[in-house]
């Protein structure tokens, strides 16, 4: 999850949800979660909650306007995207959430989870709009891909995170290195000689 930038203006009292901003460095690692709660996992905020201070929950991709999501990955550091590749991933994406600003019908927060359906996922592009962090985004839309995740049965579920965030996954159930396990990524760089 890329939690970068400020947030531009003060937001009122209502809006916040009480989750600390966190800055980042661009290097990531793998962290795995394990929950007790299956598809009982406990939620900070309630869709109820989110709706009254302006914000809409979406569970699918309809709607989702690629180039504003581009934008937000921009803002966050992400590199831009095409968004014919973010489409066709996004057909390829077993679960989807995301946060739309009702006022602006933009994209302020989302992630998304691909995997074999069954056994193991991967949770994929985390972002929260810089304007919008701090007030719970984040933790709302992960809450709600682990409580769907896991109401599947789906207990082993990875995601990348850069360092300084790994404090923000902890609480939700995450932990870096399980059981002495080491995650490798391929990498096509060329050995220097």
């Amino acid at each position: 999850m890329l939690l970068r930038g400020a947030v531009s203006a003060p937001l009122p009292p209502c809006l916040r949800f009480g989750q600390t901003r966190v800055r980042t460095l661009p290097r990531s690692v793998s962290v795995a979660s394990s929950s007790p709660y299956g598809g009982d996992y406990p939620l900070s905020v309630s869709d109820e909650a989110l709706e009254s201070r302006g914000f809409l929950l979406r569970r699918d991709a309809e709607g989702l306007d690629l180039e504003e999501l581009n934008t937000v990955f921009v803002a966050v550091g992400f590199p831009r995207r095409d968004p014919e590749k973010i489409r066709l991933a996004l057909e390829h994406t077993q679960a989807v959430l995301w946060v739309e600003h009702r006022r602006t019908r933009r994209p302020v927060a989302f992630a998304r989870a691909t995997g074999d359906g069954v056994f193991n996922a991967i949770i994929w592009d985390v972002v929260v709009d810089p304007s919008f962090q701090g007030i719970g985004l984040g933790k709302a839309v992960i809450e709600r891909l682990l409580k769907e995740l896991l109401g599947r049965g789906i207990s082993n579920i990875a995601l990348y995170s850069e360092p300084r965030v790994l404090g923000f996954y902890r609480p939700l159930g995450f932990v870096a290195d399980p059981d002495g396990i080491r995650g490798m990524v391929y990498s096509k760089r060329q050995k220097k000689k």
